[in-house]
């Protein structure tokens, strides 16, 4: 996904500069990133970091009631970033907001309120990523208007997202790029 292509470009324009670690673990909540702190970033002390997390948070309150509410998402996400400041001030964190488009995992027939739910849950985490952004001083990508107006370009959510939520090859590479610019590598 994106982190290879950031990992590929990287490698390429800058060989030997940068190694890179991909922790990111899929289905992952803030909760989960949380119980990871030390091993995923204080024991790593990287020069640069990115999270993004947010949507598996709503996705798994829709699917088994048990995601992550906004309120506790922002307390845990504040903590994460206190420690992690802490134990290695001088760290450049990146953060990526979370989005979601219409897609078989987030539309449903049977229940219309499902992409409701999930659009307004998601846009609340992701406004949540943004305040902490701020609040640090930390570099923040927004990627739903971007999305937003890729999939209206091509008349297809499916071409960036494949579900709604995950990915395909061209919201890797929009992904990728976005943080590329905002890395200031490009």
């Amino acid at each position: 996904g994106y982190p290879l292509l950031v990992n590929s470009y990287l490698g390429l324009e800058c060989p030997l500069e940068y190694t890179f670690y991909n922790k990111g673990i899929g289905g992952n909540r803030i909760v989960d990133l949380y119980a990871r702190i030390k091993s995923d970033f204080i024991n790593l002390k990287p020069d640069y970091a990115s999270i993004f997390i947010g949507v598996n948070d709503t996705w798994h309150e829709i699917g088994s009631k048990n995601g992550v509410a906004t309120d506790k998402f922002e307390k845990i996400y504040t903590m994460l970033i206190d420690e992690v400041k802490e134990a290695l001030p001088d760290i450049k964190l990146i953060i990526i907001s979370p989005f979601v488009l219409e897609g078989t995992a987030t539309v449903d027939a049977d229940n219309p309120d499902k992409f409701n739910f999930f659009k307004k849950d998601v846009e609340e985490k992701a406004e949540v990523c943004r305040k902490i952004a701020e609040k640090y001083g930390l570099t923040f990508i927004a990627l739903q208007d971007k999305l937003d107006k890729a999939a209206e370009k091509t008349g297809s959510a499916e071409h960036w997202l494949k579900d709604g939520v995950h990915p395909d090859f061209g919201g890797h590479e929009l992904i990728a790029r976005s943080w590329l610019e905002s890395f200031k590598i490009v």
